[in-house]
């Protein structure tokens, strides 16, 4: 069975043993989900860095702004599999499909997103999370005006750099760590009923 296999080739830490603030806040992802997302047990080895990785990462992935939850999924994906991260294109990819209520997007954006059914505007912003986390020495005002045109601003652009410079760390230290993906499903992470729904019936509740 997977579940048996090591989620990390590091120590993971029984939840009775972390401190309070990171067992209350796994503890309310379970709730929440279903099922505790292995990146929670793994990082928690370190928990000065568990804090620190989870309020950047909410900080980026939870604010307001031009970029839909749904496109800060994107990012994420593209981005992690141009990387290799197993761990996040599964986990994130499942995000998506909720974020996006389309149970094709996730696929489409991991393998290709050039030919996925994505707007112009988001194939930009891909374009660029993918140089940002490939190489991001070569960034330049050029990449600049070609996002403006789309109707991003300078925050917007910030932001679409720091989802991806943001996941390359996190697709690093999956990598290293051997973060494993949870073999429950992924798919129901966060969903509610109309979303579990759209899964079950290839279309969303307003379609």
């Amino acid at each position: 069975m997977t579940d048996a296999l090591p989620i990390s080739r590091f120590p993971v830490p029984d939840l009775a043993s972390m401190p309070k603030d990171i067992r209350n806040r796994i503890l309310a992802v379970q709730e929440k989900s279903g099922f505790i997302p292995n990146v929670f047990l793994v990082l928690a080895h370190r928990p000065d860095e568990f804090r620190a990785f989870f309020a950047y990462h909410h900080a980026l992935m939870e604010k307001s702004g031009n970029l839909t939850k749904a496109e800060r999924e994107m990012i994420v994906v593209a981005t992690s599999n141009a990387n290799q991260c197993q761990y996040c294109v599964i986990a994130h990819g499942a995000i998506l499909r909720i974020r996006a209520k389309n149970p094709l997007i996730s696929d489409q954006v991991a393998i290709n997103y050039r030919k996925a059914d994505i707007t112009e505007r988001q194939k930009a912003m891909l374009d660029f999370a993918l140089k940002v986390s490939r190489s991001a020495e070569t960034v330049g005002e050029a990449d600049f005006d070609v996002l403006k045109p789309h109707g991003f601003d300078e925050e917007d652009i910030w932001d679409i750099a720091g989802i991806a410079a943001f996941f390359a760390l996190s697709n690093r230290m999956a990598n290293v760590t051997a973060m494993r993906p949870n073999a429950n499903s992924t798919l129901w992470a966060g969903a509610d009923a109309d979303d579990r729904n759209m899964f079950k019936t290839g279309r969303s509740a307003s379609a």
